[in-house]
C-alpha cells in the first residue's frame, strides 16, 4: 500500500479514529530507531578482548599509561 493510498484510506475514518491515528503515527515517529536503542551486551562477550596488552604489561601501568595518553590528545 502506497502513502497515497493509505492518506485515502484515513479519508474514510471518523473524526475521532483519524484522532487515534494520528496519535498512533506520532508515537511512532517518537521511537527510538533500533540503530539509537544501546545494545545490551553478555560480559562474556568481551572474552580474551585485548588479552595481548597485559601479557608484559601490568594492569594499572596500562590504564595509567591510556590515562596519560587521553590527558595529552585534550
Amino acid at each position: 500500500m502506497t502513502i497515497q493510498e493509505m492518506i485515502q484510506e484515513a479519508r474514510t475514518l471518523s473524526v475521532e479514529e483519524r484522532k487515534q491515528l494520528i496519535k498512533a503515527l506520532v508515537d511512532i515517529v517518537n521511537e527510538p530507531e533500533q540503530s539509537e536503542k544501546p545494545k545490551k551486551r553478555n560480559i562474556m562477550e568481551f572474552v580474551g578482548i585485548a588479552a595481548h596488552l597485559a601479557n608484559e604489561e601490568d594492569p594499572q601501568d596500562y590504564v595509567r599509561r591510556l590515562h596519560n595518553e587521553w590527558d595529552k590528545d585534550q
